[in-house]
């Protein structure tokens, strides 16, 4: 496959009927850092742009970056975070009882990055097995105690794990199902590996979110699709399978949780999945034009937030990022906010530290930096965090420091 290729239809219900909805330019891939000695190669930059289906209602990116060039190695640690851990936590053992999971039962999870969820699946007893693309991140967690196949999830790769391992009671896509263009391939290996009784679970940002709180940053070339039950849930439909119960959480600017079974299986259609489509046929998710009115919401943030930063470096202020997640990319690049701005950027994660951003070369340092260099603002660039953060450094507030949170509307704190 070539780095980048146009999409011209849903990926959903395979419809050509798409508009364009929000266009962000051109950007380097989210999570490719750069070392010092790479600041002077030349980077790639893909177009991206936000299509809308107006047959099924699927929103979803207008071009396919190779997944090579976005998954074999991966800089995005889960575990690095304490508010994700704490979340899958309470995800494991929330589904272990929801789905009467008994010890030895086999969870299997695409996308499980260091093994963050499936670690606490494992100290509830369950077999755990991995499948990521990232080669660097399947060793490490393999060495830290869960097994995890370097591949990507396919077909194939479903019937080698069931004849190996037998059947799952439990598959898992969490922020990795929106990450995968050929959608059909990825339910067949589901329907291949799921013990007939099984549940997939997939848990990812939802649209109603998306567009209430102006959560545009999370558009970047890893995110090909943006969730919604109604479009779902009449694709699962194609496929011999039912969502039958969708649980609200408040990860990532607000995600969902969906569970999802063969058509036949005992489980239950809770009143959750009918009342979600009810509240997105409300809220005109089907209509193109409130796409495009968040397009416009889009461009006032982008005015406000850059007339802020402006303002404070003509008044001579320093500014610093706290987090460097994939997210920040789509936001310093769409409004342009560069080293000329942001004096430096402060990262939880040790992975990143002497690590520069992409397209922008914005350094990444430790935590300790904040209290070191002393900046008179940082802007939150890791805003689903937001909270933690400024409870987690309120001894920077107390000394002085202002923290500026740049989503859904700029304001400082």
């Amino acid at each position: 496959m070539e780095k980048v290729k146009k999409l011209d239809f849903c990926r959903l219900c395979k419809s050509k009927n798409l508009e364009k909805v929000l266009d962000l330019g051109k950007t380097p891939p989210a999570n490719s850092f750069l070392k010092k000695s790479q600041l002077k190669d030349k980077e790639d930059f893909f177009p991206l742009v936000v299509n809308f289906c107006t047959d099924c209602g699927q929103l979803q990116l207008g071009h396919i970056v190779n997944p090579e060039i976005l998954f074999r190695h991966y800089v995005w640690v889960s575990s690095t975070s304490s508010v994700t851990v704490r979340h899958f936590e309470e995800y494991a053992n929330s589904v272990f009882k929801k789905i009467k999971l008994k010890k030895g039962d086999l969870v299997v999870e695409p996308g499980s990055n260091d093994g963050v969820l499936l670690k606490p699946f494992k100290n509830l007893g369950a077999n755990v097995l991995g499948v990521d693309p990232a080669r660097n991140v399947a060793t490490r967690a393999t060495k830290g105690g869960i097994p995890t196949l370097p591949h990507f999830f396919s077909l194939k790769i479903a019937k080698q794990i069931a004849k190996k391992y037998g059947r799952a009671k439990v598959i898992t896509a969490n922020n990795c199902f929106a990450h995968i263009h050929d959608l059909d391939e990825v339910v067949n290996g589901v329907k291949e590996l799921l013990d007939k009784e099984g549940t997939f679970v997939i848990e990812a940002p939802y649209n109603i979110d998306f567009l209430e709180k102006n959560l545009f940053d999370i558009v970047y070339h890893e995110h090909l699709s943006y969730i919604a039950i109604n479009p779902l849930d009449k694709f699962f439909y194609s496929h011999g399978m039912r969502i039958f119960d969708v649980v609200k959480r408040d990860v990532h600017g607000g995600s969902v949780r969906i569970f999802v079974k063969f058509g036949d299986a005992k489980h239950h259609i809770n009143k959750s999945v009918q009342e979600f489509i009810d509240r997105e046929k409300k809220k005109n998710l089907s209509d193109v034009f409130i796409y495009k009115k968040f397009a416009k919401k889009v461009q006032k943030n982008k005015l406000e937030l850059v007339k802020l930063l402006k303002k404070l470096k003509k008044e001579k202020k320093t500014i610093a990022g706290y987090g460097a997640p994939a997210k920040s990319t789509t936001l310093l690049h769409y409004f342009d906010i560069g080293k000329d701005t942001i004096d430096f950027i402060v990262d939880d994660s040790r992975f990143k530290h002497g690590l520069f951003t992409p397209g922008k070369h914005i350094s990444i340092v430790p935590t300790e930096q904040l209290y070191i260099r002393k900046p008179d603002y940082v802007l939150i660039l890791a805003w689903n965090f937001a909270e933690s953060i400024m409870k987690m450094h309120k001894k920077y507030k107390d000394d002085g420091g202002k923290f500026i949170i740049p989503v859904p509307v700029s304001r400082i704190i």
